[in-house]
């Protein structure tokens, strides 16, 4: 897949590690960015893409209440018979939490990957995700936490973005007697094989692009892991454009 912005194109992304977080109501964290997002691109409408769990109305219900609320209307794109036209004709995407697995198997399955793929990088469509939809916007998910439950036909992803992100980033606990792998070490384990940068978000953190520009929002650092180099982090505010460039 190209993942060339198309010329004038200019790539719109909103990526949340998680859509809840603790002492938050849902999506509440990021009531002021996401809001500015949409209102900046002249968002009424957002399509939702509901395929990281089995209930679609529900969810759909679930997200939809919030954003109606903060003044966008919502539907799911379950609601339409053509899924590759609804997202032809939406004005925003947003693909939420859940299954990785299962939420890129059923892209595949509704002919989704490449119609989205070109409506963000060739049409400039805005583009939210969080957990599952922020793993799903990268070039790949080898980097989700999930158990994968379904078989998707590749893990390749979106590829809005050409490095990972781990959404729910965890560092190790002081004292933990846990001698599981660490999120760090499972990276590393990744980066045995792969290329591909890999950002750890953080709960409460997104990634914001706006065309060449990508910078760290969120009431926390995020930790960027690249093969055969030491970890960095980055503080919430921090220009991380030159991932564009990786």
């Amino acid at each position: 897949m190209n993942s060339l912005l198309k010329m004038g194109a200019k790539r719109q992304l909103f990526l949340m590690s998680s859509s809840a977080v603790h002492g938050y109501e849902y999506l509440q964290h990021a009531e002021n960015d996401m809001s500015a997002f949409f209102k900046k691109n002249n968002v009424k409408k957002v399509l939702f893409i509901p395929y990281a769990l089995s209930n679609y109305d529900s969810y759909t219900e679930k997200v939809g209440t919030v954003l109606q609320r903060w003044g966008f209307a919502c539907e799911g794109i379950h609601q339409h018979p053509d899924p590759v036209q609804a997202v032809n004709n939406a004005q925003a995407l947003y693909i939420g939490g859940g299954n990785t697995f299962l939420l890129l198997k059923t892209l595949y399955e509704q002919g989704l990957v490449k119609a989205i793929h070109d409506r963000v990088l060739n049409q400039s469509i805005p583009y939210v995700g969080s957990s599952a939809g922020t793993n799903v916007a990268t070039r790949s998910i080898q980097t989700t936490n999930d158990m994968p439950i379904v078989c998707p036909p590749s893990f390749d992803a979106l590829a809005l973005v050409p490095f990972n992100i781990n959404p729910h980033y965890l560092d190790p606990e002081v004292g933990e007697t846990h001698k599981g792998e660490t999120r760090q070490e499972r990276i590393l384990q990744f980066h045995e094989l792969n290329d591909a940068p890999v950002l750890g978000l953080r709960e409460g953190s997104t990634l914001l692009i706006d065309g060449d520009r990508a910078t760290l929002l969120g009431s926390k650092s995020a930790r960027l892991f690249r093969r055969n180099r030491e970890p960095e982090e980055f503080d919430s505010g921090a220009d991380l454009s030159f991932l564009l460039d990786e």
